[in-house]
């Protein structure tokens, strides 16, 4: 065998035990006590054993206007490492009057050579039309089963009747849509009325965004998926208005899906009062931290199935603060690196979470989700060797300048974590050792999923 992970504490969605992992030619061979005869052996005594964990929502190298994000799909993957994160899906968007499958080959030209870890794409419908729904069954088949759909960003949003037609379409070909829910209307109404009275300042873009906005879209969705038998996957969820839609529709036996982020959970509306409060500003926005009572339990029993990141890095000095006014201030926030420790401390060692919960949300379940179980997702023979070795001892205080993501700023600098990976390997290699980053550009694969899974069983 190549590889030979020996007494760490594996941690899989469903259980905690001690032994050793095989590894040979990139997938697990063996999982057992004892075992001997390997090439390399790696001491796990004392840590924790985690399949690597699965970033389903990032944002790398994106182009937005005139800007691009300041992490490209090298720093971004390595930052993505660094943190225990061994696959990621990003975007592939439409460009009107063009093709889906366009949008794929133009993306993977910008990604293939650069990525250090696995990844796979999201398709990012903005234009509806009779060839772009027959495409949708085509790529469905290929391996794309996932579609991003906005109900805001009026430049790319859809209408609901194009909405129910790509549900529709969806529930016939075995994909599965992942919603952007606010209410396009509703907010444009509450950026006028602020901007017509002066209030520009960043302070008044989450009372731009309100939570009502967001669970309305939700219920709106919701509601459209059941018409069609089209499962739904909600997108950051920000408030309780939300999750109680979701939590609604789940005991009724609707198929809706939802994911929430660090950023939901451990930030506030609190941090507009900041200076630099340009730093915070995301879509949704931050709430305030009542929301936070409602969103730890949502996802500890199950309402909330996924923790992504929504990773979207904007430098703070030239990108984030040349706006006019908090309407031109580009969203969204760093995080692809710091999910993991941030769970783990704020998570389990406070009791919201359990270790086998953290492995559910973080891998487990997205992978299962987004077509990429078991292959990815777990710790069982025949799985990708994608694993994460976790010392629960180590602390690291999250500033800008101690992380890997190519950002000025760092939502989570005021933070310190307890529990930070020291190991990470993609496919059995070794591409992080305590801070020492040992991959190589363009090592990462591309990833062809599985149709969406009716029936389905999450942890």
């Amino acid at each position: 065998m190549d590889t030979l992970i020996r007494n760490g504490l594996i941690v899989t969605a469903s259980e905690c035990y001690t032994g050793d992992i095989a590894i040979e030619a990139g997938k697990i061979v063996q999982i057992g006590t004892g075992l001997e005869g390997a090439d390399e052996i790696i001491d796990a005594t004392g840590k924790y054993v985690f399949p690597g964990a699965i970033d389903v929502h990032v944002h790398l190298e994106m182009p937005s206007g005139a800007l691009v994000t300041s992490d490209d799909f090298f720093s971004g993957t390595v930052a993505a490492a660094h943190g225990g994160t061994t696959c990621i899906i990003d975007f592939a968007t439409q460009e009107r009057g063009k093709p889906l499958s366009q949008a794929i080959a133009t993306r993977r030209a910008v990604a293939d050579s650069k990525t250090v870890i696995d990844y796979a794409l999201h398709l990012e419908i903005i234009e509806v039309n009779e060839r772009v729904l027959a495409e949708i069954n085509e790529l469905v088949k290929s391996g794309y089963p996932s579609f991003k759909l906005y109900m805001a960003y009026e430049e790319i949003m859809l209408q609901q009747d194009d909405l129910l037609s790509v549900l529709n379409q969806l529930a016939e070909s075995g994909g599965i849509p992942m919603v952007h829910t606010e209410n396009a209307w509703y907010i444009r109404q509450k950026v006028r009325r602020l901007l017509s009275k002066g209030k520009t300042a960043t302070a008044y873009h989450p009372l731009s965004r309100p939570p009502e906005g967001e669970a309305e879209a939700a219920g709106r969705i919701i509601l459209a998926g059941e018409l069609v038998g089209c499962p739904v996957y909600i997108a950051h969820v920000s408030c309780s208005e939300t999750l109680a839609k979701i939590t609604a529709a789940q005991h009724n036996g609707l198929m809706v899906f939802a994911e929430t982020c660090p950023q939901y959970l451990l930030l506030s509306s609190a941090c507009f009062d900041e200076p630099e409060p340009e730093r915070y500003v995301c879509s949704p926005p931050l709430r305030d931290p009542s929301h936070q009572e409602h969103l730890w339990p949502g996802l500890a029993r199950g309402n909330l199935q996924v923790v992504s990141t929504d990773h979207c890095s904007w430098w703070l000095r030239g990108q984030k603060d040349q706006a006019e006014n908090f309407t031109q201030i580009p969203g969204g926030l760093p995080g692809i690196e710091t999910r993991l420790p941030l769970l783990y401390t704020f998570g389990v060692r406070t009791g919201h979470l359990s270790l086998n919960r953290l492995a559910a949300v973080t891998s487990t379940n997205p992978a299962k989700i987004f077509g990429l179980f078991p292959q990815k997702g777990t710790i069982m023979p025949g799985s990708d060797a994608d694993l994460v070795i976790f010392d629960p001892h180590r602390e690291v205080r999250l500033t800008a300048e101690s992380l890997h993501q190519r950002v000025d700023h760092n939502p989570y600098a005021h933070l310190t974590v307890r529990g930070y990976p020291s190991v990470t390997l993609s496919r059995g290699r070794v591409i992080v050792r305590d801070g020492h980053f040992l991959g190589e550009p363009g090592m990462g694969r591309f990833l062809l999923r599985q149709p969406f899974e009716h029936g389905l069983t999450l942890l």
